[in-house]
């Protein structure tokens, strides 16, 4: 409960949403706009507003022309924010998401060779013990990719919103003993020694949350990755014959079986952010349109029909799965990358 007493207002609301918030206030509307107009020492007055804080909601009063104004936001600190990434760089490290697992399970129940289904089961095996004995699952604990869905109605305090993530990803990857894998400068070769700089990936998106998801991205598949701008006319054919191309020349070397991210359309940065936003779907979950959801079945199919099997050893399962995010394009223009996840296909996300 929220309690805030002074002379002649008194707020006593249960605090659920900013929504209920709001609808709250505006019945006090009045009463608001009179009490801050004669108890200025109680609010913060900053540039023509007066500021009021509840709980972790921070209420805009904008007062002109006898007409008050309210903007509601949810406080979040950089601090939450740090500890938010840094648990959650850990967590995806050591715990396999159960739609890879799944994905490991019935691919072993499938697979034709027996040193395949092995291979398999170890991976499998592997996991278990990883999340029991809480260590890493890969040595290999990656290049850390955040995405970061802001909802519009945040006010970010105490700091940089940048500075936090990263902040999150030195910490969680210190306290979770996991290996440094970055290096400051591409050409001089420096370790960082604190896993820093990740990729943080912002939208802003409706509401008053905040959603993480921590990718570590291993090298050994983000390397053997690729893209390039197809002719339009080179169509679905074309795009196929590309994925395929870039799977058989990634062989054992981005260590299948592996989860395959397809982006295509967009420009040249946009096709190749769809398509490392594409290995983050569900093993297991189709595209909303139908001639998409076909062509990533088609693909999933041929991919696996290439024989390069677990570890690239051999075997009929090459890849657990196949998805696709598009987006619009010039029409000079069939823009096509192709993101390779290993099958330490870690993820974590979280709502704060």
């Amino acid at each position: 409960m929220l309690t805030k007493s002074h002379d002649n207002i008194k707020v006593d609301h249960k605090i659920e949403s900013c929504e209920t918030f709001k609808h709250s206030c505006e019945r006090l509307i009045k009463k608001i706009e009179s009490y801050i107009l004669n108890n200025n020492n109680v609010v913060k007055h900053k540039q023509g507003q007066f500021e009021t804080f509840f709980n972790d909601f921070i209420t805009v009063v904008s007062i002109s022309h006898r007409k008050v104004d309210l903007l509601f936001m949810r406080n979040i600190h950089v601090d939450k924010i740090t500890e938010t990434v840094a648990i959650s760089c850990w967590e995806a490290c050591y715990y396999l998401p159960e739609d890879i697992l799944n994905g490991f399970q019935e691919a072993a129940k499938t697979e034709e060779s027996p040193l395949g289904k092995s291979i398999l089961n170890q991976l499998i095996e592997n996991a278990e013990l990883a999340a029991v004995e809480n260590r890493p699952y890969c040595h290999d604990t990656g290049l850390t990719v955040v995405f970061a869905e802001v909802g519009q109605d945040v006010h970010i305090e105490g700091g940089d919103f940048y500075e936090a993530v990263q902040n999150g990803i030195r910490k969680g990857y210190k306290e979770g003993y996991l290996r440094n894998s970055i290096v400051g400068d591409p050409l001089l070769r420096k370790n960082t020694n604190d896993n820093t700089p990740g990729v943080v990936h912002t939208k802003l998106v409706p509401g008053d949350k905040i959603k993480f998801t921590v990718l570590p991205k291993g090298g050994g598949s983000e390397n053997m990755s690729a893209m390039k701008f197809l002719l339009p006319g080179e169509g679905v054919e074309g795009v196929k014959k590309f994925v395929i191309d870039t799977i058989e020349a990634a062989g054992g070397k981005a260590c299948p079986p592996i989860v395959v991210g397809v982006g295509i359309g967009g420009s040249f940065d946009k096709v190749t952010e769809i398509a490392k936003e594409a290995i983050l779907r569900e093993v297991g979950s189709h595209h909303d349109e139908p001639h998409i959801a076909e062509l990533e079945k088609e693909l999933l199919d041929d991919i696996n029909k290439t024989g390069i099997g677990p570890q690239g050893l051999g075997g009929s399962n090459t890849a657990l799965w196949v998805s696709i995010e598009t987006h619009g394009c010039h029409i000079t223009a069939l823009p096509v990358a192709v993101n390779i996840q290993c099958h330490a296909a870690r993820k974590k996300s979280v709502v704060i």
